[in-house]
Parts: C-alpha cells; sequence; structure tokens
C-alpha cells in the first residue's frame, strides 16, 4: 500500500497519458465489438441458443482470442489493461498513478459503451444482452465467482506483464492473459456470465439499460485485483523476495 500515488495534477493532459487513455479506449472497443458481437451473432444462428454448452465455449474461444489481440495492440502504448479491474490492480500495487488510472477508467468505459452501440447499430437494432446471473445463484455467489476469476486474470498479468523479473515469459503475456479469461468464462460463463471486467459488464447494461445485480460486475472484479496486486506485490515483488533461476536451472 505504500507504494500508491496519486501523481501530479498536470498528468491528465500529458501527451503520453492521453496516447496511453486512447490506446485503452481503442482496445476496449475492439474486445467488446468481438466479445459481444460473437454472442449476438450465436444467439443469431442459433436463435437464442448462447445459454447451451456449445455457446459457452463459443463465448470463450472469441473472448480469449479477443482480448489476446487487444492486449497486444495496446501493450507498448498503456499496458494493454483493457480492463478497470487490472487497471486497479496495477493502481494497488503502485505501477499506475490514480490520476492516469481515472483517465484509463473513462476511456474503457467509453470504448465499452460505443462498442455496444456500434453492435447495436450495425445489426439493425438487436440486443446486447447484459451481464445477469443464472437460476439458484444469489448475487453474494456470483460476488465469490469475480473474485476468484479476478484474482487469477490479475494475478497472471502481474506474472507475465507487471513483474520487473519476468524476463522472457513477458512475451507470451496476452497469450497467457487471453487462456485464463477464456478458461474462467468456461468455469463461472454458466453460472454469472464471468465478467471479471467492470467495463465489458457496463456497455450493455447502458445500451440495453438494464442494471439488476450490476454492482455484482464491479465489486468482485475490484475486490479480486486488489487482493491479487497485494499478493503478487508483497510476496513476489518486493525487496528480495525471488530472484529469477538462471538458464542452467530449467
Amino acid at each position: 500500500m505504500g507504494k500508491i500515488a496519486i501523481g501530479n495534477p498536470g498528468e491528465a493532459s500529458q501527451p503520453d497519458a492521453i496516447r496511453a487513455a486512447l490506446a485503452e479506449f481503442f482496445c476496449m472497443v475492439i474486445f467488446v465489438f468481438a466479445g459481444e458481437g460473437s454472442g449476438m451473432a450465436f444467439n443469431k444462428l442459433t436463435h437464442n441458443g448462447s445459454a447451451t454448452p456449445a455457446g459457452l465455449i463459443a463465448a470463450a474461444l472469441s473472448h480469449a482470442f479477443a482480448l489476446f489481440v487487444a492486449v497486444s495492440v495496446g501493450a507498448n502504448i498503456s499496458g494493454g489493461h483493457v480492463n478497470p479491474a487490472v487497471t486497479f490492480g496495477a493502481f494497488v500495487g503502485g505501477n499506475i498513478t490514480l490520476l492516469r488510472a481515472i483517465l484509463y477508467w473513462i476511456a474503457q468505459l467509453l470504448g465499452s459503451v460505443v462498442a455496444c452501440l456500434l453492435l447495436k447499430f450495425s445489426t439493425g437494432g438487436l440486443e446486447t444482452a447484459a451481464f445477469g446471473l443464472s437460476a439458484g445463484v444469489s448475487s453474494w455467489n456470483a460476488v465469490i465467482f469475480e473474485i476468484v476469476m479476478t484474482f487469477g486474470l490479475v494475478y497472471t498479468v502481474y506474472a507475465t506483464a507487471i513483474d520487473p523479473k519476468k524476463g522472457n515469459i513477458g512475451t507470451i503475456a496476452p497469450l497467457a492473459i487471453g487462456f485464463i479469461v477464456g478458461a474462467n468464462i468456461l468455469a463461472g460463463g454458466a453460472f454469472d456470465g464471468a465478467s471479471m471486467n467492470p467495463a465489458v459488464s457496463f456497455g450493455p447494461a447502458v445500451v440495453s439499460w438494464t442494471w439488476t445485480n450490476h454492482w455484482v460486475y464491479w465489486v468482485g472484479p475490484m475486490i479480486g485485483a486488489a487482493i491479487a496486486a497485494t499478493v503478487y506485490e508483497t510476496l513476489f515483488i518486493g525487496d528480495g523476495a525471488h530472484e529469477p533461476l538462471t538458464s542452467n536451472d530449467f
């Protein structure tokens, strides 16, 4: 917690901060358009069959592929967060200032809304379905799901992208991040939709104006991200926490 920084008030107007926020906006448009769009396409082709095993697999694959691309194209500009929870985790770990994090959050939320509006207009008014809970799943059950799944996601981000000792493993960070999101969708998609990303939930909720249990998709991911950041920063990045193995040790 001692690493948390508010940032300089002038940071929001710095060219690199603005470029980073724009990168997050476009990355989010790419991710949500592909992920949400795949679900809409599957519903159209199967007459509302997205809540089937095939629909779950399709959602996992489309989100994994789209996130791999979105993180890859944003990594060199903004770090490729593409997720307010990832940005919050980076802030908790002292890897981004609060002011820059706020810029990212605004860009990410706007990107999700724009992607959903584009989908609605380009499909002739088809519904951009908001995230919701399955029958028998309480809001607190869903919060736990989101905490655990987002913990796995942000822990993966730290291990492969943020850790200064990551070495060559950093080259596969976008792939690893896409894989963990796809795997978590297979695990939790049938229960609460497996968001792990407040922006991904926010865009469809705004466009469809559906807010039932929407708080779940903010509270769970933010808590999971904060726990992952605290654990990884404390145990594995702190002074003397670990040293990378030499190539001869593998």
